[in-house]
């Protein structure tokens, strides 16, 4: 069970349409964090805008957000995560 005060956390998969690729992460608030994506950062992300979200899920707290991440990058498949996106496979 997690505390009322316990913040939540997402795993999150973004698609660069111009790019056709795919980025995965954590946040609280995924929304915001695509945002920052398509505006502020300057590393990776900045140069396959604009980014949409193509699929999220929360977690109880952020390990378990963290495990799910690590887990869908070790996958190393764009056909595995596109299998997620598609609710043909879970995590």
């Amino acid at each position: 069970m997690v505390a009322d005060n316990q913040e939540r956390y997402s795993l999150y998969i973004l698609h660069s349409e111009s790019a056709d690729r795919y980025y995965v992460g954590i946040s609280s608030d995924p929304e915001r964090r695509r945002h920052f994506h398509n505006t502020i950062e300057k590393g990776f992300t900045s140069r396959y805008r604009p980014w949409s979200q193509v699929f999220v899920k929360e977690y109880p707290s952020k390990a378990d957000a963290h495990a799910a991440e690590t887990k869908v990058k070790s996958w190393k498949s764009r056909k595995m995560i596109e299998r997620l996106i598609a609710g043909d496979l879970t995590i």
